[in-house]
């Protein structure tokens, strides 16, 4: 299994870490050709407009479109923005993921939080699994999950933060920036069930 990380701005490198924690081959992507022969793709935080930029400059905007179409893509805080069909604004985005999305939903840097999240998905054996550490960070939120989407996790006033819709994860928070590797392996899962 071969999992790819954009890794055109933002905590890409983080990711790849905690794959190769995993025993996944990891991928770092920055131009169309290096989609070849991954089986996954993880679309990382940093600065959705930028990511958004670079992928059109480098050429990417249409083939990490094509390559979600396929295969599983995970975005996380910018790259759940990137993974969204509607955001509120004009930027360049694969617009995939059937979500409307709130940018920086949760205030300013200063504003950053970690919560426990109780994410029932997570359980390896149908268990409830212990609550998952999540990192927001100029986070956005998830407004509208519409058809064919399943909310996995929501913060305590009922804000939806994770999300699937078939071979496509979403979460608001970055799993990179902790030391627990379930959300990675959630999608590792997903590759590997594809």
């Amino acid at each position: 299994m071969r999992i790819g990380v954009l890794a055109l701005q933002g905590a890409f490198q983080e990711h790849v870490q905690m794959l190769q924690r995993l025993g996944v081959a990891a991928v770092e992507v920055r131009l169309p050709a290096d989609l070849e022969g991954l089986d996954g793709l993880i679309i990382p935080g940093g600065e959705s407009t930028t990511i958004g930029k670079l992928a059109t400059t480098f050429g990417l905007i249409e083939p990490l479109r094509q390559f979600a179409q396929q295969k599983p893509v995970w975005g996380t805080c910018a790259g759940m923005i990137f993974l969204a069909r509607q955001i509120g604004r004009d930027q360049p985005l694969l617009g995939v993921m059937d979500i409307v999305v709130e940018r920086n939903a949760f205030g300013r840097q200063v504003d950053s939080f970690e919560v426990d999240l109780d994410v029932p998905a997570l359980s390896a054996n149908g268990s409830q699994p212990e609550p998952y550490p999540a990192v927001f960070i100029r986070a956005p939120r998830l407004v509208e999950a519409r058809d064919g989407v399943a909310v996995l996790a929501r913060l305590a006033d009922g804000t939806a933060v994770a999300a699937q819709q078939g071979h496509w994860l979403a979460t608001s928070f970055h799993p990179e920036l902790t030391g627990d590797p379930r959300f990675h392996a959630y999608f590792v899962r997903m590759v590997a069930g594809a």
